[in-house]
């Protein structure tokens, strides 16, 4: 069984050292220095750019669908020998955003508040980007459901960033 893997940026290397994943996923901020772990099949990593925001802001890059859509792609291949390494800037909403759409689709008997109290539990801190999850509600068709969980458990707690942590999906 293996797991998803999300942590702050600052934490990377330190989480690429002590778990060797074989998958890779950035979700940085346009301009944002790009970290291509060597350890890791370029065919392996995805790096997407978009800013944290909830909703489309004159100036700033929102996520969009085919992001989305390449995220579950790169996750739909995961063989899961190795675990799949999600990181944002902070570790608190991109990157709990896209580990939550990755357990979602994995797990597709998962109900969405039990998938959402979960990220939760592994983090207090997550606070998943909103319009990354209505993104993927959509492609999962899970028909408003993802989201109105995220809404339910509310904003994480207050936090700088977030502590590296595991996911196990399996």
């Amino acid at each position: 069984m293996s797991a998803i893997l999300v942590s702050p940026a600052s934490q990377v290397r330190a989480v690429l050292d002590a778990r060797s994943p074989g998958r890779f996923v950035a979700l940085r901020s346009p301009g944002a220095t790009a970290f291509h772990p060597e350890t890791i099949a370029s065919a392996d990593q995805l790096h997407l750019e978009m800013n944290d925001i909830a909703f489309d802001r004159p100036g700033l890059v929102s996520p969009r669908v085919e992001q989305v859509e390449a995220l579950l792609a790169l996750a739909q291949g995961w063989d899961r020998r190795a675990p799949l390494l999600v990181h944002c800037y902070a570790g608190i909403s991109r990157s709990t955003a896209a580990a939550l759409l990755i357990a979602a689709m994995l797990r597709p008997e998962a109900e969405e508040r039990q998938l959402a109290a979960e990220l939760r539990r592994l983090s207090p801190a997550a606070t998943p980007n909103p319009y990354l999850v209505r993104l993927g509600d959509a492609l999962l068709r899970r028909s408003g459901r993802l989201v109105a969980a995220v809404e339910e458990i509310g904003r994480g707690a207050e936090a700088f960033e977030g502590t590296p942590f595991a996911w196990n999906v399996s």
